[in-house]
Parts: C-alpha cells; sequence; structure tokens
C-alpha cells in the first residue's frame, strides 16, 4: 500500500503498517468489498503458510475448507460483518500445505466518512492446542461420567498404599458379596485364588500399577462364598498434590456371562466351519457322480438291472445332496444369513414344478399323487421362487416317506381370507399329540415311525419349512387325527398382487456352442463335466492345477472359465484376480464350480471377480442356462 494513494480508505499510516506488519501471533489482513486480500502481514505469513506476493489479490475463501465453500460460509460472513460491523467466529481453517487448524476470527466491516463500505479486516488466531486442550478435557470427563453411570455394574473400591479396602459400593457389594462392614480395612488379596496368593500377584499387581500408572487384567476372582468369576480389573495409583501415594482406586467388572457368549459363538464358529468343510468335502465327490449318471442318462440302459442300479444310484445321490443342504440351510437361517430374492408369483406353478420334482419319492413308494389348484382366482403371492419350491418339496419327502407303501398324498392350493392356502395331505402314519407339539422341532423324529425312514435323515426337513415361511411372512401348521390316521400340514401366505395373465412363455434360445475351460484338481469332476459339455456341442479344455491352468486360460482364452476354488499351486481365488487384470481375458465369463456355498464364500468370489457362483454337485441344467444367458 503506498503512501501516494491517500485517498485509499484502506491504507495504514506507517507506524500502523509496522505494528501491524511486525505481529506473529495473529494474522492480521484487509480485504477489499468483495473479499480479495489487499494486505498480509508476518503473522499471517507464519500462520496460513502463503508469502503476501502468493496471496495478494486472491479470494479469501481460499482459506476455508470445502464444507464450509459449499455452504457460501465466507460470503455469509462479509455479508454478516456488513450488517453488523463485527463478525466473531470459531472454525476449522486451511493452510496452503491443505493442513487445517481451529481458528478464531474476527472480521471487522470498514466504512469511509460518508458510511460506505470500503472493505473488511481480518484478524485470525490459531486455537488448535486450546481445543486440543478442551477436546482432552471432555473426553476425560466423558470417561468419568460412563464410569460413574455404569457402577451399577462394575465394583468400585478404594484401596489405602497398603491394599486395605477403604470404600465399597453396591457393584462391588452385588459381584464379590461382601457387605461394606464386613470388608473394609481387609486386603485386597481376599478376592484372589490361592494359587494366586501364594504368588504374590495381588502384590505385583499394586506395584505394576505404580509403575507404569494403571495396570489392567483379566483373571480369575474369589467371592465371599469362594465360588470364582471371571474378572476385568483395573487398578490406579492416586497421589495427592505432593505426589505422594494415597492409595488406589480398583473397578472389577464380573465377565461370567461374557465369557459364556463368547464361548457359546466360538462353538458356534466351529460348528459352522465344520459344516462348510464338511459341505466341501460331501460334494466333491457327489460331482462327480452326478455327471456320470447325467452321461449315462443319454444312453439306454442295457437291460433292467442296470436300469434298476441307475435309479438307485440317482435317488441316494439326490438324498445325500438333499441332507446336506439342509443342514447348511438350517445353519443359515439360525445365523440370519439366508436373503430372499422374493418375486410375484403364482403358486400354481410353483406347486406343480414342486410336484414334478418329487415324483421319484412318490413313484419309489408306489403313491397315489393328486392336485387340486383353485382356478379363476388370483393365487399371487410374494415369495423366493427356489425356497417356496423347497419347502413344497421338504413337505412331500415327509409325506412319501411316512406314508406305508401304495398310499395317497393330495396337494392343494386355494385362496382363503386373504391368504394363499397351500396343504399337503397323506393317510400315512400320522401323529400323537406330543409328536404334534414338537413337529418343527430340529432334530425331531417320531421314534415309532423309524421303520418307514428306510433313506434315513437328519430331521431337520420340517424345521426348514417352519423357519423358511416365517421368512415369508407366513405361517405354517401340522394336523393330524392321530396315529396310523394321517397328517396335512397347511401354510399360509399373504395375498400379493396378480401377475399379469396370459403372458406368453418365453422360448429357450438355442444352446450355442461355447470355448469352456474347466479347472478342477479332482479328476473324475472334470472328466465328466468335460464329456457333459462336449456332448452339449461345446469345445472344452481342462487343468487340473491353478499355474498350469492359468497359463491355459492365457492361451486358450476361453468364453466360460469353470473354476474350483482349492486348487493346487494356485487357487481359484488368485486365477480369476489374475484373468480379471488381463485386458486379453475382459470378455470371460469366471464362474466358480466349488463345493463352498455359505453368504460368506459367494461374497468372496464376488469381490475377486467371479460372475457366478454354483455348488456342487451342479446341475447341468443351471450351466446350460448361463451359456444361454450370454448373448
Amino acid at each position: 500500500m503506498s503512501e501516494s494513494q491517500p485517498d485509499n480508505p484502506l491504507e495504514l499510516s506507517d507506524p500502523y503498517r509496522q505494528l501491524v506488519h511486525s505481529a506473529q501471533d495473529y494474522a492480521i489482513f484487509l480485504l477489499d468489498r468483495e473479499g480479495r486480500i489487499v494486505s498480509w502481514n508476518r503473522g499471517a505469513e507464519l500462520l496460513k503458510g502463503y508469502a503476501a506476493g502468493e496471496i495478494i489479490g486472491r479470494h479469501f475463501s481460499v482459506f476455508y475448507p470445502p464444507e464450509a465453500l459449499e455452504r457460501r460460509w465466507p460470503q455469509r460472513e462479509l455479508k454478516m460483518a456488513q450488517e453488523s460491523g463485527r463478525l466473531e467466529d470459531e472454525g476449522w481453517r486451511v493452510r496452503k500445505d491443505g493442513s487445517r487448524f481451529w481458528a478464531d476470527v474476527v472480521i471487522t466491516a470498514l466504512h469511509d466518512e460518508s458510511g460506505a463500505l470500503r472493505g473488511f479486516s481480518k484478524i485470525t488466531r490459531d486455537l488448535t492446542e486450546r481445543r486440543r486442550q478442551e477436546e482432552t478435557l471432555r473426553q476425560s470427563e466423558e470417561r468419568f461420567r460412563v464410569l460413574v453411570e455404569g457402577a451399577r455394574d462394575s465394583a468400585m473400591f478404594m484401596l489405602d498404599p497398603d491394599g486395605r479396602v477403604t470404600s465399597w459400593n453396591a457393584g462391588a457389594e452385588r459381584i464379590k458379596g461382601y457387605k461394606a462392614q464386613e470388608i473394609q480395612g481387609r486386603h485386597v488379596s481376599l478376592f484372589y485364588p490361592q494359587e494366586a496368593i501364594d504368588k504374590k500377584w495381588p502384590e505385583q499387581e499394586l506395584a505394576l500399577a505404580r509403575e507404569h500408572g494403571r495396570f489392567e487384567d483379566e483373571a480369575l476372582r474369589v467371592r465371599k462364598d469362594r465360588t470364582t468369576f471371571w474378572a476385568s480389573v483395573v487398578v490406579t495409583p492416586l497421589y495427592d498434590q505432593e505426589g505422594i501415594l494415597t492409595g488406589y482406586a480398583n473397578v472389577t467388572r464380573d465377565l461370567t456371562d461374557l465369557k459364556r457368549v463368547e464361548s457359546l459363538e466360538k462353538a458356534e464358529r466351529q460348528t459352522s466351519e465344520f459344516l462348510a468343510t464338511l459341505a466341501h468335502e460331501l460334494r466333491n465327490p457327489l460331482a462327480p457322480i452326478n455327471n456320470a449318471l447325467h452321461l449315462l442318462a443319454l444312453r439306454p440302459a442295457a437291460d433292467s438291472t442296470e436300469k434298476w442300479v441307475r435309479e438307485v444310484l440317482h435317488r441316494q445321490t439326490g438324498q445325500i445332496t438333499r441332507l446336506i443342504d439342509d443342514l447348511l440351510d438350517v445353519s443359515r437361517i439360525t445365523r440370519s444369513a439366508v436373503v430372499l430374492d422374493k418375486q410375484l408369483l403364482d403358486v400354481r406353478g410353483v406347486v406343480r414344478a414342486a410336484v414334478d420334482g418329487s415324483m421319484q419319492w412318490m413313484q419309489a413308494r408306489r403313491h397315489a399323487v393328486s392336485i387340486d389348484l383353485a382356478q379363476g382366482e388370483a393365487l399371487t403371492v410374494l415369495a423366493d421362487e427356489k425356497r417356496l419350491t423347497q419347502v413344497l418339496q421338504n413337505l412331500l419327502h415327509n409325506a412319501a416317506r411316512y406314508t406305508p407303501e401304495g398310499g395317497q398324498v393330495a396337494v392343494s392350493a386355494r385362496r382363503e381370507d386373504g391368504d394363499v392356502v397351500i396343504a399337503v395331505k397323506d393317510n400315512g402314519v400320522g401323529m400323537d399329540a406330543d409328536l404334534l407339539r414338537s413337529a418343527f422341532d430340529m432334530f425331531k423324529h417320531g421314534r415309532r415311525h423309524a421303520q418307514l425312514r428306510p433313506q434315513g435323515g437328519l430331521g431337520l426337513g420340517l424345521t426348514l419349512v417352519q423357519r423358511l415361511v416365517r421368512l415369508h411372512g407366513g405361517t405354517v401348521l401340522a394336523h393330524s387325527a392321530g396315529a396310523d390316521r394321517g397328517s396335512e400340514f397347511v401354510i399360509r401366505l399373504p395375498c400379493a398382487d396378480a401377475v399379469p395373465a396370459g403372458a406368453p412363455a418365453q422360448p429357450r434360445p438355442p444352446s450355442t456352442p461355447r470355448r469352456v475351460l474347466v479347472i478342477d484338481d479332482n479328476g473324475d469332476a472334470a472328466h465328466a463335466l468335460r464329456m457333459l459339455l462336449e456332448n452339449d456341442g461345446h469345445d472344452v479344455r481342462v487343468a487340473h492345477d491353478g499355474v498350469a491352468g492359468l497359463a491355459l486360460a492365457r492361451e486358450y482364452r476361453p468364453e466360460y472359465l469353470l473354476l474350483d476354488i482349492g486348487l493346487p499351486r494356485l487357487s481359484g481365488y488368485d486365477i480369476a484376480t489374475s484373468v480379471r487384470g488381463d485386458p486379453l481375458l475382459k470378455d470371460t465369463t469366471i464362474v466358480a464350480i466349488t463345493g463352498y456355498g455359505q453368504v460368506h464364500d459367494r461374497a468372496r468370489t464376488a469381490a475377486v471377480g467371479f460372475d457366478h457362483h454354483l455348488t456342487k454337485p451342479v446341475e447341468f441344467s443351471a450351466l446350460q442356462e448361463l451359456f444361454r444367458a450370454k448373448a
């Protein structure tokens, strides 16, 4: 600012200019009417990091963080300063290097003798350290408040310098069993097991607290009745103003329930991990067996014996698969890990599909099956088609097993009082009152009917039915007039808006030959899948370990990569990551073919770039649908 411009309303006389410029604890600068910087002192340079030549002429909003700029706070500050003559504010500001500091800001409007606005003066102080101290104090007070409020659940008491009890709260009485008059003056070692006392651990804890300013531990402690409990203990030494030790504060929490919950959670995790591993190990041999059965089905049986063998293998393979799936499904539902894909469905189609899929069980026991589906009224529900089909098949399977050979099974669906009602009725062994009460309990069987379960079972089918129906917002009830008088299971689901009627079924597009690479270390599974795919017209290559498979993928450039997860030398996850990072393989569809099928397994495959996740044993029709879906 030049002295040759005396009419400049923002100009300062030399003594004031020198005073302002030399101030280092405050950023002091002037703004024009629009907020552009017209002067810059030493304190501003130190605080904000800009030299005068870098900042003069720029708008002062450069010092504000993005969130303040979004709400136009710099402009509002100038407006309020103009209206009120002065504005004081505290908030975050930004230095040249992008770091933030907490600032105290004073903006003063400057007017000439006629009262016209000429600009603004701005004084900024760095209060970051003061704010940090205030926040530290606030956090300390908050911790103290939480501690006091939690005293009902904690034993809080004081010790003298020798470790004798001098105060006792209600939480201490509840947790340890002593009343205040019983315990005051007694040594803290009273709360320790004998082996800890023998090691002089109580005295060592006090010494460690003095040495480190605090001691924290989790260990067994002893109540008045000599029972033990798992405790969290914090010991803090207390000093007077001269630094002399005056005693200790002891806060003890009873962790018995927490440890019990942790133990249960650990057992549940171990059970889930075991089930997942078991399912994987069982599904791996099922995959080649299932594919081999598909291949056999493509050729006529040589004689009646071979036909019978094929049917037995098909039934028993399906039964093992059902047992594995039921076991895992119950685990998923128990952990709330089942996500339903709900759509508007006409129940009639679901019932027909479920009956068709259950005919093998009915025919094996020579049951007659009848279907009664109400016509002329909407039987529409909002449901997961796959899960609803699973519910009905479980009920049909149950009816087939508990009905003597040559029995009758009836399936019906109707609308009643705003619900869609589906019933599965048989003339089988029935249920007495005790069995009716526990029909949907896990691992429950009617013991008197064991002879009617030639295929065995885990007692999970009806548990699954009940829990899946509940997930759909419905109910399922079991009815029976007694032993040997048949059973009926009735499902009620809320009606939904009708599915548009008369929509023509979309024809399946013809199968297009694809280039397919199968990577699976199970030779039988890979070979059987290859034969199925080649029989369907596809060009197939096979690899049995990760390194060879990745090399073949880069050479062959398949349209579809059918990839096992647990591979030697290089895992399926690593292969998928490499494929996704290779521009030459950007159009390859990666399909997990694995025995691991839980929610977290699917999430992990999706995260590394798999397009689809199919669980062994894979239905060949599912692969055919994937191949048709790709344009």
